[in-house]
């Protein structure tokens, strides 16, 4: 059987030169799919950034419109191609197909690019700046080479490297892309990709818009995102791969947005807990679970002070850990990984409540998992003990007092997401003005008697955080328009005649709607006297 093509310059071409091939496997069965997928050569990326690069020349002058039509024609694609992508997005992942893959996510990635679209039309996202006395105006604008975007194995639409919100974002904010697939669901990718090559073809994009490889030999990732010709890269998986390429981006001098790992701790305050600790056992379980906890923002860590009630709260939890069945995993290295986990947890001065083995199924599959440790080892030992454990596997850190659990606050390590569970009579009101300020400094999101899993695609949302997070506390992967300006550089216009501006920049407002920051005030109006 050949290979599948990959896709360089809107045409589906065969790999170059391949450096080795591979199969998706079925989670549900570990056999191999028939569809073989080629691993890029240096060939094939030369092809890409040659492509790439005169995509980005041609962007210069694609309307705004254009280029939201093609996002808007893309969402179109997809809905008319939604049950090929359901079915084999869950052949790849199994995920479920309803309502996980069909009635959720694929109507999220939809909206999101509907979303990008429309904030393209309206301009206001690259924050034109219009300082009329000194004839000085600014506004984000695209990058000037490509956007080379990882995707994850975990949402295989709305976080795909051809379909995703860093897709969206960056096409949105003017820049073509080149799109490396995760191995886990190539062929959904694929799909993905020939409706957004029938959308660019339909909206007059440039032929290098976008471009997909399915793989390349890591080497070769590393050199990636040092190439001259690149404009950013955004990547979103393992700690480990996406430091080494965060060094090499560096060394080089190029932006490198990375989503990394993250425990989503949960504070529960003992009035909450004293209140109606039996109902948090149920919302925690079921977010840790959801997905098989293969959610970025699944809470691994929860946080309680010793005392009847949490006593109560972690027998209750660890029943349920107990009872549970195992859920799927996307693939045969997540099964390893977490008994590399439970062994790290242990050496580190955990305790094992329940699970902590492979599960005996035919599915890649492990036990749901419950550790606890005593506030004192986690503070001494951060690093192992607040690891990112991707999979229904939760760590109960039980602090003696408040003392503690305010200690183990100011030993976390920068997370998207942290949770304050906390009284409904105001009896954890004072220790929750001690802690807030402290979880505030170390997390992307706060919440407060809400689980942290599932990231809504919203313009107030932030789907960042500090580090290991992320790789810079000051952007966000999700959340239109604040995700494209990752994407942009800021150009300054000093003394440029008035024809020679960004139609942004000029007096005349261009929609009449965008809002530009005009002698330090947001507005729609023109620039007059």
């Amino acid at each position: 059987m050949s290979l599948e093509p990959v896709l360089v310059a809107g045409s589906w071409t065969p790999a170059v030169d391949p450096a080795a091939e591979f199969s998706a496997h079925d989670p549900k069965t570990k056999a191999a799919l028939p569809a073989r997928y080629p691993v890029s050569s240096g060939a094939d990326v030369e092809r890409v950034f040659a492509a790439a690069g005169e995509a980005v020349a041609a962007l210069r002058s694609v309307s705004h419109d254009a280029r939201a039509e093609f996002l808007e024609r893309y969402a179109e694609k997809l809905e008319g191609r939604a049950k090929e992508l359901v079915e084999i997005a869950a052949r790849e992942t199994a995920l479920p197909a309803e309502p996980r893959l069909g009635s959720v996510e694929l109507p999220r990635t939809v909206g999101q690019l509907r979303q990008a679209a429309a904030a393209v039309r309206e301009r206001s996202w690259c924050r034109a700046t219009i300082d009329s006395k000194a004839n000085l105006r600014s506004l984000h604008a695209p990058l000037g080479g490509p956007v080379l975007i990882f995707g994850p194995n975990n949402f295989p639409f709305a976080f795909n490297a051809v379909s995703g919100g860093d897709f969206a974002a960056a096409i949105a904010a003017g820049n073509p892309v080149i799109a490396k697939g995760h191995p886990a669901h190539p062929g959904t990718t694929k799909l993905l990709a020939e409706c957004g090559a029938e959308a660019a073809r339909a909206s007059g994009m440039p032929p290098g818009l976008f471009q997909l490889v399915y793989g390349v030999p890591s080497e070769l990732g590393v050199e990636m995102v040092a190439d001259r010709r690149l404009g950013a890269t955004a990547f979103t998986g393992s700690r480990a791969a996406g430091l080494r390429l965060k060094e090499a981006a560096d060394r080089a001098g190029k932006p490198i947005y990375l989503e990394l790992s993250a425990n989503n701790p949960v504070f529960f305050l003992p009035g909450a807990l004293a209140e109606r600790g039996a109902a948090l056992v149920g919302e925690l379980f079921d977010s840790c679970a959801l997905g098989a906890g293969q959610f970025c923002t699944r809470p691994g860590l929860s946080v309680l002070v010793d005392g009847p009630a949490a006593d109560a709260f972690v027998s209750e939890l660890k029943a349920r850990f107990a009872q549970a069945s195992p859920g799927t995993l996307l693939a045969a290295g997540l099964v390893s990984a977490l008994a590399t986990d439970v062994e790290q947890l242990v050496r580190g001065g955990a305790r094992l409540l329940s699970g902590g083995r492979a599960a005996d199924s035919e599915r890649y599959a492990f036990e749901p998992t419950l550790l606890e440790v005593s506030a004192r080892a986690f503070v001494e030992n951060p690093s192992q003990l607040g690891r990112e454990c991707f999979g229904t596997l939760h760590v109960v850190v039980r602090a003696r007092d408040a003392a503690e659990l305010l200690d183990v606050a100011r030993a976390l390590p920068g997370n998207l997401t942290g949770s304050l569970y906390t009284s409904g009579a105001g009896d954890d009101d004072a220790l929750y003005s001690e802690l807030e300020p402290l979880v505030r400094d170390r997390v992307g999101r706060l919440l407060n008697d809400k689980m942290p899993t599932g990231v809504a695609v919203s313009s107030g949302m932030n789907h960042g955080g500090p580090y290991p997070s992320t790789g810079h506390p000051g952007f966000t992967a999700v959340g239109i328009p604040a995700s494209f300006l990752r994407f942009t550089a800021l150009h300054s216009y000093d003394a440029v005649r008035p024809a020679r501006l960004p139609e942004e920049l000029r007096d005349r407002n261009p929609t009449g709607k965008m809002w530009r920051l005009l002698d330090g005030a947001w507005s729609q109006a023109d620039v007059t006297g």
